[in-house]
């Protein structure tokens, strides 16, 4: 028997790795043909008349809107990060859950930094409020900017937060899916965002940190 030299050792190993990246990619991609369905569907036919029907039922929201509005929250995860990163520099070493943390607190405001420059950009979608005074909802490609509605930065900045833990701790999976869905009716119910935006702005920040964990898995291995 010949021996196994360190090439093939080594194109043994990424033809597994692609074997079990292959199932979890295919799986993602099913449900990116799925959301792109609930999108259009809610785009088409719900986001108009649910956003009319909500429309002002909170009245004046400006103080809840100042106190989550995405630099404070951004602020908050920044803060937090740092703050960790030093424990890690005087201490040597973090707990699994601290290192979490962090790595949440990362991918939340990169996925937060692309929505923003850039999704919303390409899609250019008004606001609730534009649209229920007169705005057609529409989407008017690459003439977005930072203020357009979709997707929702508050749902991608907590959705990537989110799908960190729900990749490294299996078992919170419920208990954000939960808090997430209450996030996105306050989305609504606020009149910040359409019933789509909140659907595509989860999907694409939960995918983001699902996929910084795994990035993470496999530098730990």
């Amino acid at each position: 028997m010949l021996p196994t030299t360190g090439n093939s050792r080594q194109d043994s190993g990424r033809a597994l790795g692609w074997k079990n990246l292959r199932l979890p990619c295919l799986w993602w991609l099913l449900s990116l043909l799925l959301c792109a369905l609930f999108v259009a569907v809610t785009f088409a036919y719900f986001d108009v008349p649910i956003a009319r029907r909500v429309y002002g039922i909170w009245g004046a929201t400006e103080g809840l809107s100042t106190g989550f509005a995405s630099a404070v929250l951004l602020s908050v995860e920044t803060a937090v990060a740092l703050a960790l990163v030093i424990i890690r520099i005087t201490r040597g070493h973090l707990s699994p859950f601290r290192e979490a943390t962090v790595l949440a607190c990362l991918a939340s405001i990169c996925a937060y930094a692309i929505n923003d420059s850039t999704l919303k950009f390409v899609f250019g979608i008004p606001n609730p409020g534009a649209v229920v005074h007169g705005t057609r909802h529409a989407f008017n490609i690459l003439k977005g900017s930072s203020s357009s509605s979709f997707p929702s930065g508050h749902m991608v900045l907590a959705g990537a937060f989110a799908g960190v833990y729900m990749r490294l701790y299996r078992t919170s999976i419920l208990l954000l899916s939960l808090l997430l869905g209450i996030a996105a009716v306050l989305l609504i119910v606020g009149d910040w965002h359409f019933v789509s935006d909140v659907i595509a702005g989860a999907f694409a920040g939960v995918s983001a940190g699902i996929l910084a964990a795994e990035v993470w898995i496999a530098h730990a291995r």
